[in-house]
């Protein structure tokens, strides 16, 4: 006769052994990553335009899909571009439009999860070196700040000149980053503007140090701005690694999909609890303030809008020449796959 004790055990070695092959089969539907090791380079990191990247960083969201990601953060967009160019990491949290430009220069590459579904990108002017600025044609000879050469504050401001009749060689780029250093280059004169993105530009603005000349933080003044939809972070990689690691690619998406929906219902004190001390640049209530500015801009499932693409190629076709004549196939730029799979996983 078996006692009780003996019963408990043979329950909590049924249990177990069930957990264990349920959990076996749900790895099994997906598939184990190909490529467990992962590199993503960003521009920036600390800004709110980056932020799923971090949350989905902090809260272990990449660990629980077995990937072992490495984050490494260059002083802009551009940067992170050459670094997956280069081979030195796999993926890119960056600008949609980069893979636009690519494929015109015969590099294929694909968004496969939206980060932001409006740019965050502010022009702003500086009232110590321009006081009298009235429109964007007294830009002209002028030196402007972006996070780095040919990154996407970059082509933002390039748009915004090309609609006031400017071409980019009106005036002198110089990379400025994303944090501290931007918000110093600005107040020591070294730049007439800049384009950046929170938490840099509420720096600048609470203290009116400059004047916002274009901005694209909420959905409705980016469709002001650029005609439509235009996406912005994302996670982009080349055609072939995405083919060659899809599981790979998959448990990316499926963890940036949780960190927008964390976000969407996160409260304030939860986002400064989860990231970095040094995001808040030793403001935490000017980073709040911030972020309340900017939080629609975040994608809250990250799809692809369907006038996006075309957004941003009509956008670069402004005052990009080496997109002239390109024939270029938009769809090939991005998919909603893996997003629509990690909806369907996490909702």
């Amino acid at each position: 006769m078996y006692n009780k004790k003996f019963w408990k055990q043979v329950l909590i070695a049924l249990a177990l052994f069930l957990a264990g092959w349920f959990t076996f089969g749900s790895a099994q539907a997906q598939g184990k990553p190909e490529k467990s090791k992962v590199t993503i380079a960003v521009g920036g990191k600390n800004l709110f335009y980056y932020l799923p990247l971090t949350i989905a960083e902090r809260l272990g969201y990449f660990k629980e899909e077995g990937l072992d990601v490495e984050i490494v953060d260059f002083a802009g967009g551009a940067k992170a571009l050459q670094a997956v160019v280069g081979g030195s990491a796999d993926v890119v949290s960056g600008a949609y439009e980069h893979t636009i430009n690519l494929q015109a220069k015969g590099q294929q590459y694909q968004e496969f999860v939206l980060q932001g579904r409006a740019p965050q990108i502010v022009l702003v002017v500086s009232n110590k070196t321009m006081p009298n600025f009235k429109s964007i044609a007294d830009l002209k000879g002028k030196k402007i700040g972006v996070t780095a050469p040919g990154s996407s504050t970059n082509m933002m401001a390039n748009f915004v000149l090309a609609k006031a009749g400017l071409k980019p060689s009106d005036v002198s780029f110089i990379g400025v980053g994303a944090s501290a250093g931007a918000v110093a280059a600005m107040r020591s004169g070294q730049i007439d503007a800049m384009a950046n993105l929170d938490p840099v530009i509420s720096m600048l603005t609470q203290k009116n140090e400059v004047k916002i000349a274009s901005d694209t933080r909420t959905i409705k003044e980016t469709q002001t701005v650029f005609g439509g939809n235009m996406p912005s972070g994302c996670l982009y990689a080349s055609v072939s690694f995405i083919q060659q690691n899809p599981n790979t690619t998959q448990a990316m998406a499926n963890a940036m999909v949780r960190a927008l929906k964390w976000l969407q219902k996160a409260g304030p004190s939860d986002i400064v609890k989860t990231v970095p001390e040094s995001y808040l640049l030793g403001d935490r209530a000017l980073y709040l303030a911030a972020w309340d500015k900017v939080k629609e801009a975040i994608s809250p499932d990250g799809m692809m809008p369907t006038d996006g693409p075309h957004t941003a190629l009509n956008t670069l076709q402004q005052f990009d020449p080496e997109l002239k004549g390109k024939a270029i196939k938009l769809e090939n730029t991005f998919t909603n796959n893996f997003v629509q799979k990690a909806n369907a996983k996490y909702k």
